[in-house]
């Protein structure tokens, strides 16, 4: 995504730096506007965090291969989020 041109900010409870961007604990803590959330989490995780995202003014999410939550993607969307489920950015670039 970062050769795309699209500027990746990781986030992880370590906040650790990820391709050289500094790293935030939780995304309440970012402090530029977000456009997508890209959860590379256990599904079982992705319900707190679509919240999280749509607190924050996200635009989108991003659930990768095998995060599934039909719930949360329902929620973000009723909050005006576009939401992507069970698929890869990187693949989706390759089909363009």
């Amino acid at each position: 995504m970062q050769q795309k041109g699209h500027t990746i900010i990781p986030v992880h409870p370590k906040a650790e730096t990820v391709h050289g961007q500094k790293g935030y604990a939780t995304l309440e803590e970012i402090p530029v506007k977000v456009d997508v959330v890209d959860f590379f989490i256990n599904s079982e995780l992705v319900s707190r965090n679509v919240d999280l995202a749509i607190a924050i003014g996200a635009k989108a999410i991003w659930l990768q291969l095998g995060v599934i939550d039909e719930e949360s993607v329902q929620r973000a969307e009723q909050a005006s989020l576009t939401a992507i489920m069970d698929r890869c950015p990187a693949i989706e670039y390759g089909k363009r």
